[in-house]
């Protein structure tokens, strides 16, 4: 049952409210990616202890994800997400305390574990408040939270650790979070204020192992396998590149590190609108649609894996920036899907498992990078990208085609 009868303001006010969590999720995490150098130099560890770091909360957040959406499913949005996020909050601000490598991956791995809820309690929020033909709209201004958070890490990381230290940077990072906690806790209730029924546990684990034997969403995990990594290296990668290989120092990364995020915010909100604009102008059915704007996302994604031959830093910034566009037309028309396919009791446990093999492709592309970069260069792993979501465009076309596809819309 959709629960859509509240104003349209309202709607709107859970969005803003979604999004301003999901915001400070991402300053907190891409505070790493942003001081890699600081780092790097100060507690003394390599590219590959750094990718370490990096996979210490790529492993939490990927293990978390389908546990977080299950919790939300079924304790309800209110508690869950106001949960985790005094949790993400604590384990943020506990970075300031690392002494080196394997301390920071253990706070980063505390952080991956409660971060990981940020996601399916956006999307279940999405498929509580929205009609079906508002939905993508809904995830792209929400999923825009992410290329923000992004987008504020470097000028505002960079010039707290110029400020006070790296240190004081993650403590205040992490500290927002705990006051959206409590604005969350205060302010939402579901649209007819009413608890979710309570499951079972045993009950919720047998849906969630339904999912999972679906057709269908393999079909959107494998896609949403593939598209991770472009995201991940966004976050963790990109600064240190900048740094390393285009010599740019932390002020120059601090003035135009964020611009790829800018570009994301307005791809994730494009594609949100596409869609419907599809659905409205040439009749493609709700599916078809989701696809087409993946499939332009896809083709767009060949700008940034040409970066390896940009003549200088600046036109490898704006090659991200195309690269951000088109991820964020991606990945919020993919976590549309999961609204899409499955019921309202599942969504968000559905969506963690997704985003579960999303983050698993993420994982193992980081340690790659990790392994290789060094040796072989970051111009390889940014051609890669680009294939990997052009496959991804051609199996979610394979999976939407033919009288019966295998992706089909719910009511």
């Amino acid at each position: 049952m959709e629960l859509v009868k509240a104003p349209s303001w309202t709607k709107w006010g859970v969005v803003a409210l979604i999004s301003l969590g999901t915001i400070l999720n991402y300053l907190s995490r891409n505070a790493l990616g942003v001081l890699a150098p600081t780092l790097k130099a100060q507690l003394g560890f390599s590219t590959a202890q750094y990718s370490y770091v990096v996979g210490a909360f790529q492993l939490a957040y990927t293990l978390m994800q389908p546990v977080c959406g299950l919790v939300i499913d079924l304790v309800g949005l209110r508690l869950g997400y106001a949960l985790f996020a005094a949790l993400w909050s604590a384990a943020g601000m506990m970075h300031g305390t690392a002494s080196g490598w394997l301390s920071l991956a253990g706070w980063r791995a505390a952080l991956g574990f409660s971060e990981a809820a940020a996601i399916p309690a956006g999307i279940k929020a999405v498929g509580e408040w929205f009609p079906v033909e508002q939905r993508s709209v809904g995830v792209g201004w929400f999923n825009a939270g992410t290329s923000i958070g992004a987008l504020l890490a470097p000028p505002v990381v960079i010039g707290l650790s110029l400020a006070f230290g790296w240190r004081a940077a993650f403590v205040a990072t992490g500290a927002a979070g705990f006051i959206w906690a409590a604005l969350w806790w205060l302010v939402y209730r579901s649209p007819e204020d009413a608890p979710p029924a309570p499951r079972p546990s045993r009950m919720a684990i047998k849906e969630m192992s339904a999912i999972a034997r679906r057709p269908a969403f393999w079909s959107i995990a494998v896609p949403r396998f593939l598209a991770e990594p472009t995201w991940q290296t966004f976050s963790f990668w990109v600064p240190l590149y900048l740094y390393q290989v285009r010599h740019m120092d932390l002020k120059s990364i601090a003035l135009f590190a964020w611009l790829p995020f800018l570009a994301a915010d307005l791809g994730g909100v494009f594609g949100g609108y596409l869609s419907p604009f599809l659905v409205r102008r040439f009749g493609t059915g709700l599916i078809r649609s989701r696809v087409a704007g993946v499939c332009l996302g896809a083709l767009l994604m060949i700008a940034p894996g040409c970066i390896g031959l940009a003549r200088d830093a600046y036109w490898a910034i704006a090659l991200f920036c195309v690269g951000g566009f088109a991820h964020q037309m991606i990945s919020g028309l993919i976590n549309t899907l999961t609204v899409d396919v499955f019921p309202a009791e599942t969504r968000a446990g559905a969506n963690g498992l997704v985003g579960m093999a999303g983050w698993t492709g993420g994982l193992l592309f980081s340690l790659a990078v990790g392994a290789l970069s060094d040796t072989l260069g970051f111009g390889w792993l940014f051609a890669c990208l680009a294939v990997f979501d052009i496959l991804g465009a051609v199996l979610l076309i394979a999976a939407s085609a033919g009288p019966r596809p295998v992706l089909q819309a719910i009511a």
